[in-house]
């Protein structure tokens, strides 16, 4: 067979900063779940989907506005596969509305014109900078230690990022320093935040939010990603705050509280003008027939107190953890806030009554250990802004953390009797590789 002749060259035909993008790592590709792991890493929902379930997982004989009955729970057509999904999702919308409509932030009242729905937050992330950002223009702010997706979008984007950081103590916003970038800075037409933050589990103040979206000069739009919105105290939420504010977006989940990330559904909550630019330009059908049907099953009244319930669970052995940990030699300070399904410690080189600071080496190894040796896998994120020595632990169940605190234990013993054992830039390297999960 004879050669084949082309001029294509990938290096020349595809954009430059796609060229430029590394694969995307997420929290499955160190340690894949093999039944036997303990995944404390992804900050998913420990006790499983907010639906009311049998004992062999299987949907209870209660229909989605949550009276008895003989039919199915959730009514999936599956007869209706055929045929495409409703491109405007105005039932599932009015759900969501339903959820966030709590008066306690403003009088007015969300309704489906408020929303556009995606594939998990992701999808709005990325509408949001394709509708606002003009590439190789535009910019956005972020307030590392964030999200690693923000970023990881922007380029896809070709959008520059401008950082700000948080506030070293508490993690909250640094007010003057963003306002005076959105002064500064030409062209910054979005300010992505996070609150709850990952990986800070730290919620932010509604006055430093009301700061930003006050500035008197800057024109663009605040973003608010909530996806921990449901683990902090009652009437945290923003959400309804949109139908005061024309330039604020608040970006929510059912992956993490309703514990229903394998269906992908997300939300972004905002002015109808820009909620109809989303809408514009989305695909077509971007919400399946069971992704729809399942999110409007789990926010009925009987599913969501089984969310309710295991959110409850959570927190308990949330503040088991917090009780616990500091118990254990060589665990440090727990850095930003508790009030999400996740804590932020720091690993120490040593006992702190011995002098123990924190140490990315310790945090490393621990996570290392804890992952190929006791098959408990959590995240460490050492190399971002203000979080050195540390590692994020997702809370998990009540037996989950019995486990998690003995090995962690056992694992930070161990590693205080040796270190050193790798040189610096073999170190920086394994650092690195660990710490660019974006999960």
């Amino acid at each position: 067979m004879a050669s084949r002749r082309s001029p294509f060259d990938l290096s020349k035909c595809a954009r430059p900063n796609i060229l430029a993008l590394e694969p995307y790592r997420c929290a499955r590709d160190d340690y894949k779940d093999d039944g036997t792991n303990i995944l404390l890493d992804a900050n998913e929902n420990a006790y499983g989907p907010g639906l009311a379930l049998s004992d062999d997982g299987k949907l209870k004989n209660v229909t989605a506005n949550g009276s008895s009955s003989s039919a199915p729970v959730i009514d999936v057509d599956l007869l209706g596969l055929n045929r495409y999904p409703d491109p405007h999702q105005l039932d599932l919308k009015q759900d969501l509305c339903n959820l966030r409509n709590t008066h306690v932030h403003t009088s007015k009242t969300l309704t489906p014109d408020h929303l556009f729905v995606g594939v998990g937050s992701d999808e709005a992330i990325d509408a949001l900078l394709r509708a606002f950002c003009v590439p190789g223009k535009d910019k956005i702010l972020v307030c590392p230690p964030t999200y690693g997706m923000y970023s990881v979008s922007a380029q896809v984007n070709d959008v520059a990022l401008v950082k700000v950081p948080l506030l070293k103590d508490g993690f909250g916003l640094d007010v003057p320093a963003i306002a005076d970038a959105l002064s500064k800075e030409q062209n910054i037409k979005l300010a992505y935040l996070c609150s709850p933050g990952n990986p800070t589990g730290s919620l932010l103040k509604k006055e430093d939010v009301q700061k930003i979206l006050e500035h008197p000069s800057w024109n663009g739009v605040v973003i608010l990603d909530e996806a921990y919105i449901d683990f902090a105290p009652d009437g945290s939420s923003l959400a309804e705050w949109v139908t005061e504010w024309p330039n604020l977006v608040v970006m929510q989940t059912l992956s993490k509280a309703f514990g229903l990330a394998g269906i992908r559904l997300g939300a972004a909550f905002t002015d109808p003008a820009i909620a109809r630019l989303l809408n514009s330009l989305k695909a077509p059908y971007n919400i399946s027939n069971p992704t729809s049907q399942l999110a409007r099953a789990a926010l009925s009244p009987k599913h969501l107190q089984v969310m309710h319930k295991n959110r409850e669970l959570i927190l308990r052995q949330r503040d088991r953890l917090l009780g616990e940990l500091p118990k254990i030699l060589g665990v440090g300070r727990f850095l930003g806030g508790a009030e999400s399904n996740f804590l932020l410690v720091e690993m120490l080189d040593a006992p702190a009554d011995k002098g123990g600071k924190p140490s990315n080496e310790t945090a490393l190894g621990v996570y290392e250990a804890l992952a190929e040796d006791r098959g408990v896998v959590v995240r460490f994120r050492g190399k971002e802004y203000g979080c050195l020595g540390c590692l994020r632990i997702t809370v998990g169940t009540q037996k989950e953390v019995d486990r998690f605190l003995d090995e962690i234990k056992t694992a930070l013993a161990s590693i205080h009797k040796k270190s050193g054992s790798f040189g610096a830039k073999a170190e920086e390297k394994r650092e690195n590789e660990a710490n660019a999960v974006i999960a």
